[in-house]
């Protein structure tokens, strides 16, 4: 077999030669590819005739499964039911990147690792293949991995199919492949990751606030919040909000009240929830009632990491308050004031919390 090779630019990579690659590989054939880290080969991983050759190419032993690259890092979804917040924690911080996580998949008993490439050639391809491509580094097993297309041929001339020739990898090194599927994070194969970076990463407590429009009362929260544990760099403190479509700065009032206290919240972009930052969270602390649901039907399993904010004020015995912070938008100024006291009443408890 000749391999044919194909020249990209690896920023701006042709369009039509990366669809020509990522058809070869959809139909069982096997393209070797840069990433930041090292070269490698991939495989369509439902094509068996594919996944033999692959591992014959490889020199792996049958024992030995090959992780998958996504394109996209909610597609982890697809790939496992894990709920661990350390899972989602390591792959905010570091996809696109270096990092492969070994997690529960699907199936009983079964792992799998998976990773999401921080570069456009690798990411257009497997993104363009429409399917699950399994993708070792592009070397015989026991081999240096390889930095770059020609040190990829000398181990695969002949026996793939295309070669993209992209430049050096970034890196030149694998990427850090970490267990999740065992207990507590644990480095399997050193890369440019390491253990303390997964323990500081994971150690780390984070709490978020929600409303609806990430303006008013999860800003002010936040905010607050950012300011009372000033130095501590075991917490991350974020907001965002249920009913947000374009992005917008905090509400003047919401800017105007932080101000009074000594807070700066003028640079503040609101942003909507979504899986990963809901499924990292150790803490959600919600404005309302509503808000707890919007959550709940969003990402199920964090449903016992929900709180109500005023679920952390005292409230003296035989009175009732109303569960729900009242929305200040469009409000009269003493409406936010009033928001700002019950988000400040509450927040001595959560300080005693982290």
């Amino acid at each position: 077999m000749k391999t044919e090779i194909i020249e990209l630019h690896p920023q701006f990579p042709d369009s039509k030669k990366i669809a020509y690659c990522a058809n070869v590989i959809r139909k069982g054939g096997l393209v070797v590819f840069p990433t930041e880290t090292v070269y490698g080969v991939g495989a369509n991983l439902a094509n068996d005739t594919a996944m033999r050759r692959l591992r014959e190419v490889k020199k792996r032993a049958p024992d030995k499964p090959f992780s998958i690259l996504i394109p996209q890092v909610g597609l982890i979804s697809n790939y496992t039911s894990a709920t661990d917040p350390a899972l989602y924690k390591l792959i905010d911080a570091y996809w696109p990147g270096p990092l492969t996580v070994v997690v529960p998949g699907k199936q009983d008993g079964q792992t799998i690792g998976v990773r999401m490439p921080d570069h456009p050639i690798a990411l257009r391809l497997v993104q363009d293949a429409q399917c699950t491509i399994a993708a070792p580094s592009a070397n015989f097993e026991g081999n240096p991995a390889p930095a770059t297309c020609q040190e990829a041929l000398r181990d695969m001339d002949g026996l793939v199919d295309v070669a993209i020739d992209g430049g050096a990898a970034k890196l030149g090194i694998g990427s850090s492949v970490i267990d999740l599927a065992h207990g507590s994070p644990k480095v399997l194969r050193d890369g440019a990751i390491t253990q303390e970076d997964v323990d500081r990463v994971v150690k780390k407590k984070v709490i978020l606030f929600v409303c609806t429009g990430n303006s008013c009362r999860s800003v002010m929260a936040e905010y607050l919040l950012k300011s009372m544990l000033a130095g501590r760099q075991d917490v991350e403190v974020t907001s965002a909000g249920t009913g947000v479509f374009l992005q917008t700065t905090a509400s003047s009032e919401t800017v105007s009240i932080l101000k009074e206290e000594g807070i700066d919240a003028s640079h503040h972009l609101s942003r909507a929830i979504h899986s990963i930052l809901l499924k990292k969270s150790d803490l959600i602390i919600v404005m309302t009632r509503g808000h707890r649901q919007q959550v709940q039907e969003r990402v199920p399993e964090v449903e016992k990491r929900i709180y109500l904010l005023r679920e952390f004020i005292d409230t003296p015995s035989g009175y009732q308050i109303e569960l729900d912070v009242p929305d200040p938008i469009g409000q009269p100024h003493y409406a936010y004031k009033e928001c700002f006291a019950v988000v400040k009443d509450a927040m001595h408890k959560i300080v005693g919390l982290v």
